[in-house]
């Protein structure tokens, strides 16, 4: 099970890469891009295929951000979840979210055999705070059947 601290570590690095981020705007990478845009995290949108759209720069790959990136979620197949943990380990990044549906065992046990802070099985949107609308109703039926990390 993963612990509140390793949900906590990863939501209080403000640069968070978003890999999955779509030109199309109708993918749930775009839903989280956008809610920690709108809580104050500096978000950076991955898609090797996209191009800027005036309101999302879009950068090809983790490599090719910028600034040090705190941590990356996920919300791509788990076969393009594979890739990223390894190039987010090459480039010293510790902490990954695995958002519902990209998850990948292969990356899970990278991961940890790297070190790095790998929350899977856990939607974002749950925890980054506030929490808002179904999503803070979802997170209280976790608390009460005892799955929220402790």
């Amino acid at each position: 099970m993963i612990s509140k601290k390793a949900v906590e570590d990863f939501l209080s690095g403000k640069n968070i890469a978003v890999v999955g981020v779509s030109r199309s705007g109708n993918k749930s990478g775009n839903r989280i891009y956008d809610e920690l845009t709108v809580k104050n995290y500096r978000t950076f949108a991955v898609n090797p295929k996209a191009a800027d759209t005036g309101d999302i720069i879009f950068y090809k790959d983790l490599r090719s951000i910028p600034k040090v990136i705190d941590g990356v979620v996920l919300a791509v197949p788990p076969a393009v979840t594979d890739q990223v943990v390894r190039e987010a380990h090459e480039l010293g990044i510790k902490h990954i979210w695995m958002q519902l549906g990209s998850e990948s065992q292969n990356a899970i046990d990278f991961c940890k055999e790297k070190g790095i802070n790998v929350i899977h099985n856990l939607c974002i949107f749950m925890f980054a705070e506030p929490v808002e609308s179904f999503h803070k109703v979802h997170k209280w039926f976790l608390k009460l059947f005892g799955r929220l990390p402790k």
